[in-house]
C-alpha cells in the first residue's frame, strides 16, 4: 500500500479479511473472537477531536480502516487506512476537516459540522503471536460555539407607559441557549436584572415602559460551549414634563411667597423632571422675561416685585405644566456705603464723596474726621465734603458714618496720602538693548488722581515722542523703555516722579549699561597682492579666548607728505562672519600703498586691533614662461635642422658643393644617408658596403660615417652654392 495514494477499499461485508493474505504475515487469525465496541465522542466546530480504534492502553492494531456515515444516513465513505507508519487518506475528505491518521487513531483538526455523523474503525490487532479483528464505532457530535448576539428593541424612544419589546438574536450556536439581560443606567450606575415578563428568555418586555427603564441593555446568550454578550443598545423613554418646583435664593420664604431686598441679586431656579429636558420660559405678572432653567434678577428693583410663573414644556411630546410664585420687594439698601476722593482742577482742593443709594427712608450719611469730630451736616443718600490743599492733608483719615432703621450701623473709611511708589533700585542692559524701568503707585493714595513722569540722568523730562524713550502708561503705573542703548551715555541715574493734590513722590532708579565681553586678539598670518595689484589677499588668526560675532578689515593709505596728517582708517570690509579667517579685498588703486588691519568684534564690542601691515608684492611668475619658451624654441631649431640636411641629402645633384662641404668633412669611410630608391640603388652597387635603410637620418649632434666621393675633388664644374638655415624659437 502506497501512502498519499488514494486506495479503493470494499464496503460491504468485513473487507478485513480481504487483506489478510497480503497483511497477517503468517500470524493466525482468529476471525471468530472480533470484538465490537461503540461510544460517544463530542467536538467543537473549529477545533480539534481524536477518535481512537478501541481501548487507549491497548496495542495499536497492525492495520485500520475508518470510514464515516454522515448523521447515521447514506453508505460508509472510506476516511482513512493505516498500516504502522503507510497511511492513506481518502479524498474528498476536507469536508470533515484537516484528517491525519496516527497509530490507528483518527485525529480531526478544524472540525467542520459536516463531521457529524458514524465513524467505523476495523481494524487487525496483535494479540499473544496472533490477529484478532476488532470493530469500534464512534458516533461524534460536533458543538457550535454561540456567535455575537445583538438586541434589536421595538424602537429607539418610547413614551412613558408604552410597550416595549426588546429581542436578542445570535446567528449560530448549538442547542440549548440560555439567555440573560442586563440593564445599565445612563449614567453609569451598576448593572442590574432589568424587571418585566421575559427577562431570562430571549426577548424582554417591558410593559408598561416607565422612565426607569432608561439605558443602555445587554443580552448574553449560552451554549455548553461558550458565552457570548451583545454590544450595548440605548433605550430612551420619553416622558414629563413634571410638576415644576421654583426654588429662590436667597431664600426668605414668607407667607403666600418669597422676599428679597432691593438692589439684591435674586436667582430663580425651575426645576421639572422630562425627558428630552424641559424648555423653560418665564413669566412676570404675564409677560415673558426670560428662557431657560435659571433666572437671575440683578440688583432687584421694586419695579420688579409680582407674580413669577415657570413655564416647562416637553417638545417631544408637545405636553406643559407650570407653577407660579409670588415675590415681594422690600427697599432696603444693599451692600455698604463707598467713599471716593477727587481733586479740584489745579490741585486747589480735595473733594470727598459718600454714597449709599436705596432704601425707604433713605440712608442717612454724614463725614467726620479720624479723631471722631463731625464735619458737615448728615445728608440722604450722598455725602460730599469739601477741603482745601493749603493745609496738610497728607496722611489724614477720614470717615463716612451710614445710619437706617432697617439696618445696622456702617461705614467707610478713606486715607489721604502722597503717592506711594514702588521701583526697582537698578536695572542693568547690555549696550544696544532695551532698559525697562517701571514705576507703580500702590496703596490708597491711587484714589487721588496723581500725574507721575520721569527724569533723565539730566533731570531733563521724559515727554512723548523722542527717538530715544518709549512711555507706557496705565491707571496706575508708568513704564520708561530706554532704546538702543549706549554706553556710557545712556546710564545713570532716572527719576520716577509722582504728584497728587496733597503730596509729592520720587525714586531714583540707576540703569547701569553693560558692554560685552572684549572679543580676542587678531594677528594677521598673510597680506599679498595679486599680479594686477587691485587686489590684496588676506588672512588672520585669533589669540585667546572670547566671544565674538564678526571682524572688520580696515585700510589707509601709508605715505602721505610729512606735514600731512595719516589719513584715516577707513573699512574695507565689515560684518564679516565669526568663521571667517581670510578675505579677498578688491578697489585697489594700484599706484598708491595701503595698510591693512584687521579687528574681532563682539556684538558692539570691538577688541584691540592687529598689528599695521602693508601688502607683500606677488611672487614672480616670469621664470616658467621664459624657461618654457627657450626649450620651445630649441625644439624647433632641431628639427629645422634635420630637415635641411636630409634636403641636402635627397638633392645632390642640385647643391653638390653643400653636399660636399656636409658629408665629406667626415673622413674618408663616410656615407650618406639615403632617403630614396635612387641612393639605394647607387648604395646597392657600392663593394663590401651595406645600404642604411630609407628614411634614416643622423641624430642632431652625432658624427655622419664616411660617405664615397661621387667624384674626385676638383672635377666638378658646378658652381659654390651658398645655403642659409634659420631656426626660430617661438615663446
Amino acid at each position: 500500500m502506497e501512502r498519499g495514494r488514494a486506495v479503493p477499499l470494499p464496503w460491504r461485508g468485513p473487507w478485513i479479511l480481504c487483506l489478510l493474505p497480503a497483511l497477517a504475515g503468517g500470524q493466525p487469525l482468529v476471525a471468530g473472537e472480533a470484538a465490537y465496541e461503540e461510544w460517544q465522542v463530542t467536538g467543537v466546530r473549529g477545533r480539534a477531536v481524536q477518535l481512537s480504534c478501541g481501548l487507549v492502553a491497548a496495542a495499536p492494531p497492525a492495520v485500520v480502516f475508518w470510514s464515516f456515515t454522515p448523521r447515521g444516513e447514506g453508505p460508509p465513505r472510506a476516511v482513512a487506512v493505516g498500516s504502522g507508519r503507510d497511511v492513506v487518506v481518502a479524498p474528498g475528505t476536507g469536508m470533515l476537516g484537516r484528517v491525519t491518521l496516527h497509530n490507528g487513531t483518527l485525529e480531526l483538526r478544524e472540525l467542520r459540522v459536516a463531521a457529524q455523523g458514524r465513524f467505523l474503525c476495523q481494524g487487525l490487532f496483535p494479540e499473544r503471536g496472533r490477529l484478532r479483528v476488532g470493530y469500534a464505532a464512534v458516533l461524534l457530535r460536533v458543538l457550535v460555539p454561540v456567535s455575537k448576539p445583538f438586541v434589536r428593541p421595538t424602537a429607539a424612544a418610547a413614551a412613558e407607559g408604552a410597550a416595549v419589546v426588546l429581542a436578542c438574536t445570535v446567528r449560530e450556536g448549538t442547542e440549548p441557549l440560555s439567555f440573560s439581560w442586563q440593564h445599565q443606567q445612563p449614567r453609569g450606575g451598576p448593572s442590574v436584572s432589568p424587571a418585566g415578563p421575559g427577562g431570562s428568555g430571549a426577548e424582554l418586555r417591558l410593559t408598561p415602559a416607565n422612565r426607569s427603564h432608561t439605558g443602555w441593555y445587554l443580552c448574553t446568550v449560552s451554549n455548553e460551549v461558550n458565552s457570548h454578550t451583545s454590544e450595548p443598545v440605548y433605550l430612551d423613554i420619553v416622558y414629563g414634563p413634571d410638576e415644576p418646583a421654583i426654588s429662590v435664593e436667597p431664600f426668605s420664604p414668607e407667607q403666600g411667597g418669597f422676599s428679597a431686598g432691593e438692589r439684591e441679586d435674586v436667582v430663580l431656579s425651575c426645576l421639572a423632571p422630562s425627558n428630552p429636558p424641559s424648555r423653560y420660559v418665564w413669566l412676570h405678572n404675564g409677560t415673558q422675561v426670560h428662557i431657560g432653567q435659571t433666572y437671575i434678577i440683578a440688583a432687584i428693583a421694586r419695579a420688579q416685585a409680582g407674580t413669577y410663573t415657570c413655564l416647562a414644556e416637553n417638545t417631544h411630546l408637545q405636553t406643559r405644566t407650570q407653577a407660579t410664585i409670588v415675590l415681594t420687594v422690600y427697599w432696603v439698601p444693599s451692600g455698604s456705603p463707598t467713599c471716593a476722593a477727587a481733586a479740584t482742577k489745579g490741585d486747589e482742593y480735595v473733594m470727598l464723596q459718600c454714597r449709599w443709594e436705596g432704601g425707604t427712608p433713605p440712608v442717612t450719611l454724614h463725614w467726620r474726621d479720624g479723631g471722631g469730630r463731625s464735619l458737615g451736616d448728615p445728608t440722604p443718600s450722598t455725602a460730599v465734603l469739601v477741603l482745601s490743599t493749603e493745609g496738610s492733608l497728607g496722611g489724614r483719615e477720614f470717615v463716612c458714618a451710614a445710619a437706617h432703621p432697617l439696618r445696622g450701623p456702617a461705614e467707610c473709611r478713606l486715607r489721604l496720602e502722597v503717592p506711594d511708589l514702588e521701583a526697582a533700585s537698578e536695572v542693568a542692559v547690555l549696550e544696544g538693548g532695551e532698559a525697562l524701568l517701571t514705576c507703580r503707585q500702590r496703596g490708597t493714595s491711587a484714589r487721588l488722581s496723581a500725574t507721575v513722569a520721569w527724569y533723565d540722568p539730566k533731570e531733563r523730562e521724559v515727554t512723548p515722542g523722542l527717538a530715544k524713550y518709549r512711555l507706557e502708561q496705565g491707571e496706575t503705573w508708568l513704564n520708561l523703555t530706554v532704546l538702543d542703548a549706549e554706553w556710557p551715555g545712556d546710564g545713570g541715574i532716572y527719576r520716577c516722579a509722582a504728584t497728587n493734590a496733597v503730596g509729592t513722590a520720587s525714586l531714583p532708579v540707576r540703569l547701569r549699561v553693560d558692554r560685552y565681553p572684549a572679543p580676542p586678539n587678531v594677528t594677521i598670518s598673510k597680506l599679498r597682492y595679486t599680479r594686477a595689484r587691485t587686489e590684496v589677499q588676506l588672512e588672520w588668526r585669533t589669540q585667546g579666548t572670547g566671544n565674538l560675532t564678526g571682524f572688520v578689515v580696515q585700510r589707509r593709505q601709508t605715505k602721505k607728505p610729512l606735514r600731512e596728517a595719516p589719513s584715516p582708517w577707513e573699512t574695507a570690509a565689515g560684518n564679516i562672519e565669526p568663521h571667517s579667517r581670510d578675505r579677498r579685498l578688491g578697489g585697489l588703486d594700484p599706484a598708491v600703498l595701503y595698510a591693512f588691519r584687521v579687528l574681532a568684534v563682539n556684538h558692539r564690542t570691538a577688541g584691540h586691533p592687529s598689528e599695521v601691515q602693508t601688502p607683500a608684492e606677488p611672487p614672480f611668475e616670469a621664470y616658467p614662461a621664459v624657461t618654457g619658451a627657450a626649450v620651445a624654441g630649441m625644439l624647433v631649431a632641431t628639427a629645422a635642422s634635420l630637415l635641411a640636411v636630409r634636403c641636402i641629402a635627397r638633392h645632390r645633384e642640385t647643391l653638390p658643393r653643400l653636399h660636399d662641404l656636409l658629408f665629406r668633412t667626415a673622413g674618408p669611410g663616410a656615407q650618406e644617408p639615403v632617403d630614396t630608391p635612387e641612393d639605394a640603388e647607387a648604395a646597392a652597387s657600392g663593394e663590401g658596403e651595406t645600404a642604411p635603410a630609407p628614411g634614416d637620418v643622423p641624430a642632431p649632434g652625432d658624427v655622419p660615417a664616411a660617405e664615397p666621393l661621387s667624384a674626385p675633388p676638383g672635377t666638378t664644374d658646378d658652381p659654390p652654392a651658398d645655403v642659409t638655415i634659420t631656426a626660430t624659437a617661438t615663446p
